[in-house]
């Protein structure tokens, strides 16, 4: 990367700002079709009712909840990932940092959907909004449910406003290198940034303010999500483990998403030169990490089950590794800590096809720990009469294909007409 030059990396970036391809197009219609499967499927929901899925009575959270904390963990991950290595200032997070922070605003709203979607009857909505009203309803405001509403949306704001403050120099060069209606429009978003050196100064400590925020901001954060679970009375979820547990959670998904996302990129729009190999490395170094971390949580929560002697804690642990959904416990521990050691390779680490394959293993992995830990939970409590079986339906991996669909496509037109790597940042790393 030492031997780019400042014009090339605008021209590199500002190409892929030009008229898309076939191929465009093409991935384009794919995910707008998995979109398009994903809201018949909670428009048939809708009509018909909460029942098409296959929610039970012990089991009234599947997979609406499982997805809401799988894309709750990409989008507090990614934030995290920028804010932190900026704050550490490390050079290599630069090609990555605005796909990084792009996830994290995606994500949310994704994450955002699924409650509405849950809700079954999704337009009676305002019964769950945490305000005073003349129906004399007043939501328990000490609920974590309540938590997440506060939390999540001031999170959004901050990522919003971490992203935006980030992109600004970078939509005045593209206003300054377009015409006609583009450059209007890039006018009113660039906030009339002119470069001067009053204005680079306040970006600066801005940019410093946002990541010195977003970081004990995403770890609250998810900390209040794992609250969900942790305060309520069921087997296997009162501990005080959960908050550890889910920010390392959300960082190693996070990582690996980054990678899903940069490694097609990269294909796509010829960034061989900006996102080179040792970044890649880089990022799959941390998930090693990462996923040592997630694996010492998980051993610590059958230590911990073992030495309580809670004959309740320890038959919930054993049923999980033993039990009906034995499988999706195995691929959770297969997936997210040992695939990740294949990393201690330099040959593996450095190979496209392995970082992203073994990215995909990971995203599959964080969403069966997900699974685990929610269905895991509610089908075995303390009652033996009220235990059942879930299993997802039709409808309900539908919604699944859509959402991922959705966080795709909105990634998609992302980079094709905003800067999907800040030249401001590559610039200064020369």
């Amino acid at each position: 990367m030492n031997r780019l030059t400042f014009k090339e990396i605008d021209q590199t970036i500002l190409r892929t700002l030009g008229p898309p391809g076939r191929r465009y197009w093409l991935i384009v219609f794919l995910l707008f079709l998995g979109v398009f499967i994903g809201a018949a499927c909670w428009i048939y929901q809708i009509f018909v009712g909460i029942g098409v899925g296959g929610q039970n009575i012990p089991v009234a959270w599947g997979t609406y909840l499982i997805n809401f904390v799988f894309w709750v963990g990409i989008a507090h991950s990614g934030t995290l990932i920028s804010a932190i290595l900026h704050l550490f200032r490390a050079g290599w997070r630069n090609p990555i940092a605005r796909a990084a922070e792009t996830m994290t605003v995606f994500a949310v709203c994704i994450a955002g959907l699924f409650p509405f979607i849950h809700l079954g009857r999704v337009w009676q909505v305002y019964y769950m909004l945490p305000y005073p009203n003349q129906r004399l309803l007043w939501p328990n405001f000490q609920s974590p449910l309540m938590f997440d509403v506060v939390a999540i949306s001031t999170y959004l704001i901050v990522s919003l406003l971490f992203w935006y403050t980030g992109l600004l120099p970078d939509l005045a060069l593209v206003r300054d290198r377009s015409t006609g209606l583009r450059q209007t429009i890039f006018k009113y978003l660039s906030l009339g940034w002119t470069g001067s050196q009053r204005q680079w100064h306040h970006h600066g400590r801005g940019y410093l303010f946002f990541a010195a925020l977003a970081t004990p901001l995403v770890i609250s954060v998810h900390s209040i999500v794992s609250w969900d679970f942790a305060l309520g009375n069921v087997p296997g979820w009162h501990s005080t483990i959960f908050a550890p547990y889910f920010v390392a959670g959300a960082i190693h998904s996070g990582l690996a998403m980054v990678l899903t996302l940069m490694i097609p990129m990269r294909f796509l729009f010829n960034y061989e030169r900006l996102i080179s190999i040792d970044i890649l490395e880089n990022v799959a170094k941390t998930i090693v990490f990462t996923g040592l971390i997630v694996g010492l949580a998980y051993g610590t929560e059958f230590f911990i089950a073992w030495y309580s002697r809670n004959s309740v804690e320890i038959e919930q642990f054993r049923w999980r590794a033993a039990g009906e959904y034995r499988l999706g416990f195995y691929i959770m521990v297969v997936c997210n800590f040992l695939f990740p050691l294949l990393f201690l390779f330099k040959k593996v680490r450095t190979s496209i096809l392995a970082l992203f394959a073994i990215s995909l293993v990971v995203n599959l992995g964080m969403w069966f720990e997900r699974f685990m830990i929610i269905i895991g939970g509610v089908a075995r409590g303390f009652p033996p009469h009220a235990w059942d079986l879930y299993a997802p339906t039709l409808i309900e991996y539908g919604i699944l294909l859509g959402s991922f669909c959705l966080f795709f496509f909105l990634f998609l037109l992302f980079a094709k007409h905003l800067p999907s790597i800040s030249m401001t940042e590559m610039k200064e790393s020369l």
